[in-house]
């Protein structure tokens, strides 16, 4: 009788302690049930040294969106979610990173910058509003586009990472 009694009670206390949980590692906010991710516009091109990259704005809104669709259980809106991601890209660029004997470059680095606006209609005190960037750095004797997929995919997972991290999993 009283191994099971000590049984509930523990029992009892996990289950109650561990609160809203995902496996994911998602903290999902009290109430929260739907999210929607606002087109992230790629201002880079009137930055110096930025430019544009055609489609680079749709497939990173779409990479956010299908990271939280798959990472937790909130419903994907167009309009009226319980919480918001908007913003836009801030830079895209290459730099040389390492010089070769003869002044060329050695070594580039391709960077994305995001700013992202995070509001979470239900409890203002979750909004926030903040840079996230990421870079690949690849041989001087290649082009943006040799690597672009590549890269890409890097930098994406990453800042979006960042980005579930900060705003969903509070880490």
């Amino acid at each position: 009788m009283y191994k099971r009694f000590l049984l509930i009670i523990i029992t009892s206390l996990l289950v109650t302690s561990c609160g809203i949980y995902s496996f994911t590692g998602s903290s999902i906010p009290i109430g929260v049930e739907t999210f929607q991710v606002d087109y992230f516009e790629n201002t880079a091109g009137g930055r110096p040294g930025s430019t544009i990259e055609p489609g680079l704005d749709r497939d990173f809104t779409i990479a956010l969106q299908d990271l939280i669709v798959n990472q937790t259980s909130l419903n994907l809106v167009n309009q009226g979610g319980d919480i918001i991601y908007s913003g836009e890209i801030v830079d895209f660029s290459v730099t040389p990173m390492a010089a070769t004997a003869e002044i060329k470059a050695a070594q580039n680095r391709l960077t994305m910058a995001v700013m992202v606006n995070y509001e979470n209609v239900l409890n203002e005190e979750d909004d926030i509003k903040k840079r996230f960037s990421f870079y690949y750095d690849f041989p001087g004797n290649l082009q943006v586009y040799d690597i672009k997929d590549a890269a890409l995919e890097e930098i994406f997972e990453r800042i979006i990472q960042d980005i579930f991290n900060e705003t969903l999993a509070k880490w």
